[in-house]
């Protein structure tokens, strides 16, 4: 959860980056994005592979559902900021 936590956080220097930064590098933050994405898929599978011996069941479902939650808000994100970097270089 932890790696999936900084990875979101992550988004949001990515996003300013993409917005603010140098247009020249602009490609290289959206991969950014791609990048911190694809740690929290990765991050997500691990949480519910680990969680799945877990005997605390009422801990695993809060845990899932924070899980569930930011794969859904980096998706969004991810494209947000893929969408900011198509229209600067179209």
């Amino acid at each position: 959860m932890k790696v999936m936590r900084t990875c979101f956080d992550s988004m949001s220097v990515i996003e300013e980056m993409v917005k603010e930064g140098n247009p020249n590098s602009v490609t290289d933050a959206g991969v950014g994005a791609l990048c911190a994405r694809s740690a929290i898929i990765g991050a997500y599978l691990n949480v519910k592979v680990n969680g799945s011996g877990l005997k605390d069941q009422e801990y695993m479902e809060k845990t899932l559902k924070e899980a569930d939650a930011l794969v859904k808000s980096a998706e969004k994100k991810e494209s947000e900021i893929l969408a900011i970097v198509n229209s600067k270089i179209s």
